[in-house]
């Protein structure tokens, strides 16, 4: 896929990625936080949601203050190259990044500190970045 702009949208709040997280809070925080992404892997559950949440339970692993970038969808499975042209934008900056991929669409979260970073190497990239 050659020479095209995509739309990111800002969501609204900070992130955090967490692991350890027993099934009880997960569902608590399903119903509570406006964006929520769960992994289940053999090792691991994976869990994105709104770091205003974050339970008292110390045995949690917590990655905090990401920023959530929607790419405005839905996406055509036949598109190629959408995550890797962000993703090499991204890279070249020395922006750090963490992708969730839905049926729909890409999320792509960067820390809170990189964010105005981000939006200007999306934009120098020909790439529209704007509020939710």
């Amino acid at each position: 896929m050659e020479n095209y702009s995509l739309t990111l949208e800002i969501l609204e709040g900070i992130y955090c990625v967490c692991k350890g997280l027993p099934h009880h809070l997960i569902d608590d925080i399903l119903d509570k936080s406006n964006f929520f992404s769960l992994t289940k892997t053999c090792d691991e559950v994976s869990v994105v949601f709104n770091q205003s949440l974050i339970p008292d339970f110390e045995e949690a692993v917590y990655e905090k203050d990401w920023k959530v970038l929607k790419v405005v969808g839905p996406l055509d499975f036949a598109l190629v190259g959408i995550l890797s042209n962000i993703s090499l934008l991204l890279k070249n900056a020395g922006i750090s990044l963490f992708v969730i991929s839905t049926y729909d669409t890409d999320y792509i979260l960067v820390k809170e500190s990189s964010l105005q970073q981000t939006i200007c190497v999306l934009k120098e990239g020909g790439h529209i970045v704007r509020p939710l």
